[in-house]
């Protein structure tokens, strides 16, 4: 089990009617996931709309959940930027806050060469050496893929403790594994990729499905730590349509519609984002059926 668990789920940012973060239902959905298989949350990452929050916003939310999961779960902070100075500046800030551990994405749209990427990380880690960081590749989402090589070199400064693999390249992921020292933590950042993620040396996923099924999820992840690789297998399988599901349009569009259907007040997505067709609801429910979540 890694330093932030085995499951971490990337929590979604409830809006309020009038479009102002819900504050309340983040505390309330945050707890109840804590008990529900969630060892830790990524805050305001990709699935919390981070891009459409402004820092206040982003800060409380950090502070919301972490005394909604004191004791229960960890708390990783979303504070990444592609402005290297933006990126310092949130983190020292968070670190203050006692906070477990920081998500440093991949500087997108500017698309810097890998010695670009990897002094961006390591002014980043340096300047707030007391707090566990995890790297976050995702080449769909920010234009530039994060090299093997260049995660084995950020992975030799000592606060650098793991990364979130979206590339959806296996091999990537186990060029990873084979570079960097086995304390040095693999994420899935694809649900339907954890399981394979795990044969290649991988630690666990940032979850987008743990919100409906992070008990599943963790039971998958603890039969394989035990070498029951086919019960691993069986719940993967019974998963991988939600998994896939999930992500039949932008994410977290259709986690926050599941949610809805689940009775949970987290309310829509911010602009330019939008809500999914009837054709995508029809889609989604048929998984959720299928597991009884409905």
């Amino acid at each position: 089990m890694g330093k932030f668990g085995r499951v971490i789920t990337a929590l979604v940012t409830p809006f309020k009617e009038d479009g102002s973060v819900n504050y309340a239902v983040a505390e309330q959905l945050a707890g109840h996931l804590a008990e529900n298989g969630t060892d830790a949350f990524v805050v305001c990452g990709t699935t919390g709309e981070s891009p459409t929050l402004t820092f206040d916003e982003e800060f409380e939310l950090f502070q919301v959940v972490q005394k909604a999961v004191a004791g229960k779960a960890k708390i990783i902070a979303g504070t990444g930027s592609n402005s290297t100075k933006d990126a310092i500046a949130s983190t020292q800030k968070v670190a203050k806050l006692g906070i477990d551990g920081s998500l440093q994405v991949v500087p997108y749209y500017n698309k810097p060469p890998q010695e670009g990427l990897y002094q961006h990380f390591q002014a980043i880690a340096q300047s707030s050496p007391d707090l566990p960081i995890m790297l976050y590749n995702i080449p769909g989402r920010t234009g530039q893929n994060l090299a093997s090589e260049t995660v084995a070199r950020l992975a030799e400064i000592p606060n650098i403790v793991a990364i979130k693999e979206a590339s959806g390249n296996m091999d990537q992921a186990s060029q990873i594994r084979q570079l960097t020292p086995p304390e040095f933590e693999i994420y899935s950042g694809d649900d339907s990729l954890t399981l394979p993620l795990l044969a290649v040396g991988g630690t666990g996923v940032v979850s987008v499905a743990s919100h409906l099924v992070g008990n599943e999820i963790q039971q998958m992840l603890q039969a394989f730590e035990v070498g029951k690789t086919s019960e691993a297998l069986k719940v993967h399988l019974q998963l991988f349509p939600l998994f896939k599901s999930l992500f039949i349009t932008t994410n977290p569009i259709l986690v926050k519609t599941a949610l809805k259907l689940k009775g949970w007040d987290v309310g829509s997505v911010r602009p330019p984002l939008c809500e999914p067709s009837n054709d995508e609801i029809n889609r989604l429910k048929i998984a959720l059926e299928k597991l009884s979540l409905l």
